[in-house]
């Protein structure tokens, strides 16, 4: 039982208050979080605390980009890129309502002008470039802007020399601006390419949920994978496929720790492990210096090694 769960329960002037009156009861906006696993009310202080992960049953709440960019970068270092790009209507797309009009709700609602924000900043002191999807902004879908941002975040690093570090969150595609989406697959595995070239690190982290062509283009092309836990990780939806193989799936299928035992990931990692984790992976493939090449011995007549 939590600590709200104990006052709420308490008798008042000697007799106990009915189930209407503790329904009634008022909280603070923001003061207390209802974990959506288990229940159990956490003070938000302290869940912000813990990374948002819930204390009892350890679920990872969904955090944002804001949030994220506070938990990995460290303070004072976070220098935003792009922020001035914002998505046009190419093609008058209207469901229902105009796709150009859903654009300006979404900067309203959300503060961001699209569904990533990029920069670059340190991690517990070691450079680095960091992308961040927001889930908030249209389910996080990948349009023209989120294929940019990423797109020149990443030739930002490689000309740096500078490791990438991607958190995808994502419904996919945006089907709003059509192929000018699905281009953005290209776009961004062309640029991770040739930051592999250059021999430079580049890692996704994939969060709930990551699906669509953010799944099928950079989010599985890191040189190493991580994952959050029961983090929902795929590219079509379980129904497609399983009326596609015609076969039932297992219940566990498209989660990380189904694409962990398949190969798909080199490990999940828990959100508040995840800053240490990546310091680590980042210093183990720092750049080394080469050493001056050592002169090469020459023998004399008498087979005793000299120097040339």
């Amino acid at each position: 039982m939590s600590l709200f769960d104990w006052f709420a329960n308490r008798p008042k002037s000697g007799s106990p208050p009915s189930v209407s009156q503790a329904q009634e009861r008022e909280i603070a906006d923001g003061l207390w979080t209802k974990c959506e696993a288990c229940g159990v009310m956490t003070y938000t202080k302290d869940l912000r605390a813990n990374q948002m992960v819930c204390p009892e049953c350890n679920h990872h709440v969904r955090v944002y980009s804001d949030e994220r960019i506070r938990q990995l970068i460290d303070p004072g270092t976070w220098i935003p890129m792009d922020e001035h790009l914002i998505a046009c209507d190419p093609l008058q797309f209207k469901d229902r309502k105009p796709y150009s009009d859903r654009l300006l709700e979404y900067r309203k609602k959300t503060g961001l002008r699209d569904a990533i924000e990029t920069g670059r900043g340190q991690l517990d002191s070691l450079p680095l470039g960091l992308g961040v999807m927001d889930f908030r902004f249209m389910g996080g879908s990948m349009g023209s802007v989120v294929g940019e941002k990423i797109t020149r975040l990443i030739e930002f690093a490689t000309r740096d020399r500078l490791p990438v570090v991607l958190v995808c969150a994502s419904g996919g595609a945006r089907m709003q601006e059509g192929m000018l989406s699905l281009m953005q697959m290209a776009k961004t595995s062309a640029a991770l390419e040739r930051h592999r070239q250059e021999r430079l690190l580049y890692i996704p982290v994939l969060t709930h949920p990551t699906t669509g062509g953010v799944t099928a283009s950079f989010a599985m092309l890191g040189d190493i994978i991580l994952a959050e836990p029961k983090a929902t990780i795929g590219f079509a939806g379980r129904r497609v496929v399983e009326q596609t193989l015609h076969e039932k799936l297992p219940e566990n299928f498209q989660t990380a720790e189904y694409l962990l035992g398949q190969g798909f990931l080199d490990a999940i990692v828990p959100r508040t492990q995840l800053k240490p984790t990546l310091v680590r992976l980042i210093r183990l493939h720092q750049p080394v210096e080469q050493p001056l090449p050592l002169i090469a011995p020459t023998l004399n007549l008498s087979g005793l090694a000299v120097d040339s």
